[in-house]
């Protein structure tokens, strides 16, 4: 079973920044495509940015682009998502996602870590 492990969350001010951090383990890590969703109290859980197997190819939600930039190294097995000019409406818990496909939809992904907890305040 796959497990993956988030990390790098916390309180930040209006326009700040944080990266967060995916370290998976027992996977053949470059085989599966990385998501990051968010869930916000009350709400669905979102996408918010994916990144192919190999890397070259990514996607985000447009409500992120340009200030949020997914990224992995797959030697370490680890992917990360690099928040820049963060705003309160990015509050959530933030998971990342591992899948045999390279999606926007929560169905495409096998494998979730526990999540970490962003907050932005005004």
């Amino acid at each position: 079973q796959a497990q993956l492990v988030e990390s790098g969350g916390g309180l930040v001010q209006d326009g700040g920044s944080l990266r967060l951090s995916c370290a998976a383990s027992t996977l053949t890590f470059d085989k599966y495509g990385m998501g990051w969703f968010r869930q916000a109290p009350g709400k669905e859980r979102e996408f918010v940015a994916a990144i192919a197997g190999h890397g070259y190819m990514t996607m985000y939600a447009d409500s992120v682009k340009g200030r949020f930039t997914i990224s992995r190294e797959n030697a370490k097995n680890t992917v990360y998502l690099q928040m820049n000019s963060l705003k309160p409406e990015d509050t959530a818990v933030y998971y990342c996602a591992a899948g045999q496909g390279y999606s926007r939809r929560v169905v495409s992904y096998n494998y979730w870590g526990q999540g970490t907890q962003v907050t932005v305040s005004s």
